[in-house]
């Protein structure tokens, strides 16, 4: 990695735009989630944005996390071992990053790797992800879910309507709204094409 100095002009105000966010609130509730989730073996992370971001830098919590929404023996992630090399702690995010996207996850909901490692650049996207992550699991239902499910928005869910043919018949004889009404329509007051318009 590519050791950084501090950034000035254009890419401090970008920098400091995407700082702000960051929203201290959803990381308590994360938090919370996370350590109810995973169960006691976790330890609390120390409180702000550096220390989430020191808390989820390798890996290992967040392995743990997406193991905890499958059945006991069942997770994606197969090797969790926390590790001071920076290579195991990427791969290891990397390995979560993969298994939230099978989980469920769209494609856009999901931060890069060097968002959370690289001095956490942009941890409001990693917000953004797990936020997902529990809104997912809350809507799965599948009681692997720990937690208050009024932590995390809702999921939009699929109403699927059927009709009758009969039903849809009579649809097609009716004139929609948006289509516009015939009713009141005259041409009173109109004036015959091609006649010049009188001034008075």
């Amino acid at each position: 990695m590519a050791n950084r100095g501090p950034s000035y002009g254009l890419s401090r105000e970008v920098q400091q735009k995407i700082d702000r966010q960051y929203d201290p609130e959803l990381e308590q509730v994360l938090v919370r989630w996370i350590l109810a989730q995973c169960g006691g073996d976790v330890a609390q992370p120390a409180p702000g944005r550096d220390g989430f971001q020191q808390w989820l830098k390798d890996g290992t919590v967040l392995c743990r996390l997406i193991n905890s929404l499958y059945p006991r023996g069942q997770g994606p992630v197969a090797k969790i071992q926390a590790s001071a090399m920076a290579f195991k702690q990427m791969e290891q995010i990397s390995q979560f990053l993969q298994a939230a996207e099978r989980y469920g996850i769209a494609a856009t909901d999901i931060f890069q790797t060097v968002d959370l490692w690289e001095g956490g650049k942009n941890m409001a996207c990693w917000q953004r992800t797990l936020m997902s992550l529990g809104s997912l699991a809350v809507a799965k239902g599948d009681g692997l879910f720990v937690g208050d499910p009024n932590w995390f928005p809702k999921k939009s869910q699929e109403n699927r309507r059927v009709f009758s043919e009969d039903k849809l018949k009579e649809g097609q004889s009716v004139i929609g709204l948006q289509m516009g009404t015939n009713r009141g329509a005259s041409q009173a007051g109109m004036t015959g094409y091609g006649m010049p318009r009188q001034i008075l």
